[in-house]
């Protein structure tokens, strides 16, 4: 079987059948980096027997994966609508959907000169830590991290709070807007240690053009689109989507203020 979508309502047969709800994942479904609770998972349950439920997400599916999944089942049976990667993979029903690619859009030479300038300007800070992976290369983004994505969860903490007072990442994309003023690229500050670089509307808004096709495909349309998501100030990876005309957006403080919103909205 395809998915675990069977156990559920079909999307044209929910509830509250042109409504879906979009959660961004670290932060909101789970804490940073760290697995989803089974409390949540059964809320989500609950709630997808309403309305359509998906997850957007800057990571690559396999993270997602990681955190969102348990042991007896898959990501794409947890949720009719996974939008990795900001939606440019993107998988409906566990059958995937078209998709994009980063470097096809920039090009190598732009992308290593992009590259070569972050790896000379990280290798002249000195941070608290240094661990590995500073780079990482994603379809349809490019992760960037000061201190290294190999970091462990108090080493993150350590850096996010130094990074607070310091503004390490914030230099640092301040720098790359100066050096690559012609690249049409945006970039956005999420999580504890890093900030994603993608072309310019390849933010969460991307996966709401799946959401929009929905309509051709089973004739569900979504005239209401609730995201949830914790970094929707101005330059948080989530604030596109939030304040995006199309959405009814929620501000959380964490996974248990998602809860909260949730019971409170739906009725559950």
């Amino acid at each position: 079987m395809a998915s675990g979508a069977g156990v559920y309502p079909p999307l044209e047969s929910r509830p509250v059948k042109n409504t879906i709800c979009l959660f961004d994942v670290d932060g909101t479904l789970t804490p940073a980096r760290q697995a989803v609770s089974p409390e949540m998972l059964q809320l989500l349950s609950q709630l997808r027997h309403q309305c359509a439920i998906g997850f957007v997400g800057g990571s690559d599916l396999a993270k997602q994966q990681e955190q969102l999944a348990t042991p007896s089942t898959t990501v794409t049976d947890l949720f009719d609508f996974c939008f990795a990667e900001n939606g440019l993979t993107a998988i409906r029903l566990g059958v995937p959907m078209a998709s994009n690619s980063f470097i096809q859009w920039l090009g190598e030479d732009k992308y290593q000169k992009l590259a070569n300038f972050v790896l000379g300007y990280m290798s002249k800070l000195t941070l608290p830590k240094k661990r590995g992976t500073f780079i990482e290369y994603r379809n349809g983004m490019v992760n960037i991290s000061p201190i290294g994505r190999s970091a462990s969860v108090e080493e993150r903490h350590e850096f996010e709070a130094y990074d607070k007072e310091h503004n390490i990442r914030k230099t640092l994309v301040a720098a790359l807007k100066k050096e690559f003023p012609d690249y049409g690229l945006t970039y956005s500050i999420g999580g504890q240690i890093s900030f994603d670089v993608f072309p310019t509307g390849w933010d969460k808004t991307y996966c709401l053009q799946h959401v929009e096709a929905e309509k051709s495909v089973s004739g569900v349309e979504y005239t209401t689109v609730h995201f949830f998501g914790d970094k929707c100030f101005e330059g948080g990876n989530d604030h596109e989507i939030f304040s995006d005309k199309r959405t009814i957006g929620h501000s959380v403080t964490g996974p248990d203020d998602t809860m909260k919103i949730v019971k409170e909205t739906f009725k559950l």
